[in-house]
């Protein structure tokens, strides 16, 4: 899918601000809000913008506790990658979750408010997944960096 330069700077400029109304947003790429307003339409029905949420802030509602959990799987046929798949989309404390190469089949970032609600996400969803054969937790001391928009887009 190619994206021209005009296309590009909508998405950097909607990842900053999302909220941006759409005469503020043709005037800063350069259009008139008429086609300016197409191409956003265009850029949600190709894929390219899949939403708009608020950013929040984990800690101040309560969820100060980031823990990268990586799972190994019994075997790595398609249909077990499928039911964990399936299985951990309900888990609300999940907020990430990636396939990975290596010795690891899952990486994933749960969020926790203290290390009792972490403990019982453990034995009360996770571990009842079938097919699981091990789960490693690492607790991140500290956030360095969070990003949400991605770079060199312009």
């Amino acid at each position: 899918m190619k994206l021209d330069a005009i296309d590009r700077k909508i998405v950097t400029i909607l990842q900053e601000e999302g909220r941006m109304r759409t005469n503020e947003l043709a005037e800063k790429v350069g259009l008139s809000p008429t086609p300016c307003a197409r191409r956003v339409v265009s850029l949600e029905d190709r894929g390219v913008i899949t939403g708009y949420t608020a950013s929040v802030n984990q800690e101040m509602l309560g969820l100060p506790i980031s823990i990268f959990v990586s799972v190994e799987l019994d075997n790595q046929r398609a249909e077990a990658l499928q039911l964990f798949e399936k299985e951990v989309q309900t888990f609300d404390e999940i907020m990430e979750c990636f396939i990975m190469t290596g010795s690891q089949d899952f990486l994933m970032r749960v969020v926790a408010a203290d290390l009792g609600s972490y403990e019982r996400f453990l034995q009360e969803k996770l571990t009842r997944v079938p097919g699981i054969r091990s789960i490693r937790s690492r607790f991140a001391l500290r956030r360095i960096i969070k990003r949400d928009r991605l770079p060199n887009l312009t």
